[in-house]
């Protein structure tokens, strides 16, 4: 239908429009190199839980990518939430839910390219695992910017501010 394709346009555009203003403002870059120093912790936390599973315990690499999510995804919650977007001021388990449903969709995409790169690729899978969680970083940082740790989002102490 046209109207659906004007409509289409129009929200791509008002979309690009956001992402355009949100770029130019230092803030949200200053929350990205937090998140990205957020995220090396983990991905040191996740690739040392992972080797040790699949080198050591012997585990198949899906299942170790899993467990090694588990643990790393509690260490990234608690300093995304006090420290990137400093949202301690909202409700933890609200916040905690939306963050571990971005961090699911995140993983989910992780073992994708996990599979993709051990299976048809041939890479070796502790290295396949560094690219997939690198991969996945991009979707994981604006899952939880706009959605987990929104200022204004259910469960959260604060009003929305503009951005």
């Amino acid at each position: 239908m046209p109207g659906e394709s004007y409509t289409a346009r129009t929200t791509a555009t008002a979309h690009a429009r956001r992402v355009g203003r949100g770029l130019r403002k230092p803030a949200n870059w200053v929350q990205l190199m937090k998140f990205s120093m957020v995220g090396a912790t983990g991905y040191v936390v996740n690739l040392s839980v992972f080797t040790a599973l699949v080198k050591l315990g012997g585990i198949h690499y899906i299942p170790a990518a899993i467990l090694a999510f588990c643990v790393a995804v509690t260490n990234n919650f608690l300093l995304n939430r006090h420290w990137t977007f400093r949202a301690g001021d909202g409700h933890a388990g609200f916040q905690a839910a939306r963050f571990l449903t971005v961090s699911l969709i995140a993983l989910g995409f992780n073992l994708i390219v996990l599979e993709v790169l051990v299976s048809v690729a041939g890479f070796e899978k502790v290295g396949a695992q560094a690219i997939a969680i690198l991969a996945a970083t991009p979707l994981n940082f604006v899952g939880n910017k706009l959605w987990s740790f929104r200022l204004g989002a259910p469960g959260h102490g604060r009003r929305a501010h503009g951005g």
